[in-house]
């Protein structure tokens, strides 16, 4: 056996230690449950922004799986906040294996009424948090030859959406990096890859006037809306030993929207 599979066998077999940002509802609480359901053998860091309440639930529906949660705090428009959010978790743990970036926010509005302040602020935390916590977390997974990154990016990000310039640009450069950092760091035995929602059933669509609603609901092939547990499944696939040979890789989990 060579040195370095031996090094990724002995990372594997290890209990992982997990970050899923954007954790306290939603996709990201949903992943939370879905890893911890696949091995609860995993320390699971819920990550927040401004809700605890919402963290706290997803951490006491982690331990329900018998997996281990610790809740943290970091405000991801502030890029020195997001470096430490990495250093915290390997300074506590010394390791991390999974890295989840699902933290997102939105600034809906046409491009012609669109702001620098609303521009730039979606992508401060859906680009540039997401790049630095990438970085971050590379470094100690390289040292280990073992981790795997998966990016939540969205169906806007492949196909653009009316009202949403600065949130789909975000999520095509999401998608962007995850190919380039994946080819940087397969012969360390990371693997990084994304997935692109469509519609989800979350607080983002449910604030959608009814009518926008149902009109693409009307688009979408299996007729309905997905659901967190639709992506977190497959996030949950592509960070275990069966998605090992999956990289650089965008999955879109959208009922068929796109085609």
């Amino acid at each position: 056996m060579s040195k370095d599979k031996k090094q990724r066998e002995d990372a594997s077999e290890q209990k992982e230690v997990v970050l899923v940002t954007g954790a306290g509802t939603g996709i990201g609480r949903a992943t939370c449950i879905a890893l911890a359901a696949a091995n609860p053998e995993r320390k699971i860091y819920v990550h927040y922004g401004n809700s605890a309440g919402g963290a706290e639930e997803t951490a006491k529906l982690v331990t329900e799986q018998g997996a281990t949660a610790v809740t943290i705090q970091a405000n991801l428009r502030d890029p020195q906040a997001a470096a430490n959010l990495i250093a915290a978790v390997v300074e506590a743990e010394g390791q991390i294996d999974v890295l989840v970036n699902n933290a997102g926010i939105t600034r809906d509005m046409l491009a012609v009424r669109m702001s620098d302040a609303a521009y730039e602020e979606v992508y401060e935390v859906n680009q540039r948090a997401a790049f630095i916590l990438m970085r971050e977390a590379a470094r100690p997974m390289m040292r280990r030859r073992y981790g795997r990154i998966v990016n939540v990016s969205s169906i806007v990000g492949l196909k653009g959406n009316p009202g949403q310039m600065n949130y789909a640009a975000a999520k095509a450069a999401l998608i962007a990096m995850t190919k380039t950092l994946a080819l940087e760091l397969a012969s360390r035995g990371v693997t990084v890859n994304a997935v692109a929602p469509g519609f989800i059933e979350t607080a983002m669509t449910d604030a959608m006037p009814e009518a926008a609603a149902q009109a693409i609901l009307g688009r979408i092939p299996l007729g309905r809306m997905g659901r967190p547990e639709d992506v977190a499944a497959t996030i949950a696939f592509l960070a275990g030993a069966e998605a090992s040979y999956i990289t650089a890789q965008c999955i879109s989990v959208d009922g068929g929207l796109n085609m």
